[in-house]
């Protein structure tokens, strides 16, 4: 067979013809070896190989093929992985000068999963330094372009693994999601992406924290990124579980589908919305992507909203993102936050400094007293979400307010600027969106819904109902068979 034929299709069907021995797991290693010489000098989304290694692993899954050992369900795959997860004797850099050389001693929980289940891993793929970004770019590898138009960005912070995938240089990858990392970029190249339930996978071996951090952020998790909606399924049955410490005591067990027909599936879009305008290209194609759910049976309502406004979602996420994110500041940063903070809100008033710089100072220099009123507020969204999913069972929504765009790497991230449909808008409306999942610790999963208008991939957030994962990605492969699925950049 030709390289192509595995290189563009699903981690599954890759697997399965490897346990056939229709093709060997050195040959598929190889396949996707050649594939990134030939398509990432163009992107540069993988930026380490360990193809030695790799080599050997992949003879071994051979061998014990052959003696009749199955690994697991991803025996022979050979796959990328973020480089913000450690993996043992493979340089992990997150991006960062500070860690250009480091390379971890032992795998991170989830990327020892993957290799447990029998996952060859040949390399690691792009990110923002520290992942605290959402476009790619750092001091260390340069930037990832986006394999529709290199000239706009990959997004991030999983930008390098998104793009891989959409290239064929990988046929899965392990992303992170923090504010939108793992859904952002796959909307934006063209992919699939899952960010689950918050809690529902241990987050041990990513940087940020630094190496060695045995707690776990706020909001964080893991989450794959695929071709293929079933590969989500496939990598999340693996990756998903409590860490050693829990495992004694706890298990997990995702409920099954809330439907096996999409005609059965009652569905709330919220597709726009006063406080976070959408890009008219992807807006079209949102409101196709619905027109097509009607037609195909499917509950569709246009108007259903959980019991709180976008903006009451956003305030309280904000809050708790500017949090977590502060905690990496060195120590002295805090003081001169909460020194200015006065002053920048009256700056913010005035409009002198972007009010989004007033409001990260305050999340960043809350009180643990604070916090906790705050983390109150969004225990009081989880409710209203729960009330939501008794009368739907997904809920549909634009991943962020436009579709890829031009690099825009310089400057800090609160006072960037972005033109949507002729509009100045500020950078950190990007995190509207995703803040809808993100806040109240939901599943969602992205789908890619065809080419819009402007010649770019669109996609959709398919939030659902906690710890409800398989329902999300159990949508998103209906909604590929009916409308979008995977459309293969030009090359």
């Amino acid at each position: 067979m030709g390289m192509d034929d595995y290189t563009e299709k699903s981690a599954a069907s890759l697997v399965k013809a490897i346990k056939a021995k229709k093709i060997s797991a050195v040959e598929a290693l190889q396949m996707h070896l050649a594939r990134v010489k030939i398509r990432n000098d163009a992107i540069n989304a993988v930026v380490t190989l360990d193809e030695g290694a790799a080599q050997r692993r992949a003879k071994e899954a051979d061998a014990a093929l052959a003696e009749g050992q199955d690994w697991g369900p991803l025996h022979g795959l050979p796959m990328t992985i973020k480089d913000s997860w450690e993996t043992a004797g493979l340089r992990t850099t997150a991006g960062a000068r500070e860690y250009k050389n480091h390379v971890p001693k032992a795998d991170a929980v989830p990327v020892a999963r993957l290799k447990a289940a029998g996952a060859i891993v040949f390399g690691k793929t792009n990110l923002p330094a520290y992942a605290a970004d959402i476009q790619t770019d750092n001091p260390v590898f340069g930037k990832t372009g986006n394999p529709w138009n290199t000239d706009l960005t990959a997004g991030g912070s999983s930008g390098g693994a998104a793009a891989a995938l959409a290239t064929g240089m990988t046929p899965l990858e392990l992303g992170s999601d923090l504010a939108g990392s793992t859904r952002i970029p796959a909307a934006m190249c063209g992919v699939y992406g899952h960010k689950p339930s918050f809690r529902a996978m241990p987050m041990q071996g990513h940087i940020p924290g630094p190496p060695g951090t045995l707690s776990e952020a706020d909001l964080a998790v893991g989450g794959p990124l695929a071709r293929d909606a079933g590969d989500l399924q496939l990598a999340m049955d693996v990756l998903t579980g409590p860490g050693p410490r829990e495992a004694v005591g706890w298990s997990l067990n995702f409920p099954k589908p809330r439907h096996k027909a999409l005609k059965e599936y009652r569905v709330a879009c919220w597709f726009n919305d006063p406080y976070c305008g959408v890009q008219s290209a992807l807006y079209k194609q949102l409101e196709t992507m619905a027109d097509a759910l009607e037609k195909a049976g499917a509950k569709v309502d246009r108007q259903a909203r959980p019991p709180f406004s976008l903006q009451e979602n956003h305030d309280i996420y904000f809050s708790l993102l500017a949090a977590v994110a502060a905690a990496g500041l060195p120590p002295g940063s805090f003081s001169q936050l909460d020194r200015g903070l006065p002053l920048l809100k009256i700056a913010a008033r005035f409009g002198l400094v972007p009010q989004a710089l007033a409001d990260y100072a305050k999340g960043a220099t809350q009180q643990a007293r604070e916090w906790i009123g705050v983390n109150e507020a969004r225990t009081h969204l989880r409710a209203g979400w729960d009330a939501f999913f008794t009368q739907y069972d997904v809920l549909l929504t634009p991943v962020l307010p436009t579709n890829a765009f031009a690099h825009v790497t310089d400057g800090s991230v609160v006072k960037r600027k972005l033109n949507i449909d002729g509009k100045t808008r500020n950078y950190l409306d990007l995190f509207i969106w995703p803040g809808l999942a993100g806040a109240s610790y939901l599943p969602a999963s992205v789908a890619p819904i065809g080419v819009c208008d402007d010649g770019l991939p669109g996609a959709v957030q398919i939030i659902g109902p906690y710890l409800e994962d398989r329902t999300c990605m159990d949508f998103a492969g209906k909604l590929g068979k009916v409308f979008g699925g995977f459309t293969p950049p030009p090359q």
